[in-house]
């Protein structure tokens, strides 16, 4: 039996300041266009200040995962993890009403060992609790103004939060290298 490989899919971005995620084309002479479904966040300008968040993270040695599912049910806007296996979760605030709608925030706490709320230039800073981390970002970096408390995990939820973030991560991985497969 022959067995015919399928060319590999090219990733293909639509434009230099597109913050969607990047479309796929499939060489070798496939007409379709597969585009990835990956969790993004919810408005063009969180999804700015989401990037900006993320580069200044791996600058600093952490990696970023958008959207992460807590095992409360919540949804972290963005959970990076250390080398040395530290959680900060960063909560994306893209308006004053957006931060006023959302009571949450405090359920992430038990889930990371520093917490951040990040938000652009123009937001009124001392709307954010001073007991949080502060960072103020655009599409293009970020600045951390005020570190957020560090309150370590314990370790066995440290463990199942960390198989949990490969888990997520793996499976994501595994949509945008196999994206027929509709995982």
């Amino acid at each position: 039996m022959v067995v015919q490989r399928m060319a590999e899919p090219e990733i293909a971005l639509t434009g230099e300041g597109d913050l969607s995620p990047p479309a796929m084309t499939m060489s070798g002479g496939a007409a379709a266009l597969v585009r990835t479904v990956l969790p993004r966040p919810a408005s063009d300008r969180a999804a700015a200040i989401t990037r900006g968040v993320r580069r200044m993270m791996a600058e600093r040695g952490q990696q970023g995962i958008v959207e992460f599912c807590l095992a409360n049910g919540r949804r972290a806007d963005l959970l990076c993890l250390s080398d040395k296996g530290e959680v900060t979760i960063v909560e994306v605030k893209s308006s004053v009403a957006d931060f006023r709608a959302d009571h949450k925030w405090q359920d992430y706490l038990e889930f990371c060992d520093c917490f951040y709320f990040a938000v652009s230039d123009d937001f009124p800073q001392e709307l954010i609790p001073a007991e949080c981390g502060l960072i103020v970002a655009d599409a293009f970096g970020a600045e951390i103004l005020r570190n957020g408390p560090v309150a370590p995990l314990p370790g066995a939820r440290r463990k199942t939060l960390m198989v949990r973030i490969a888990q997520a991560a793996m499976a994501r991985l595994h949509r945008l290298e196999d994206p027929a497969k509709g995982l």
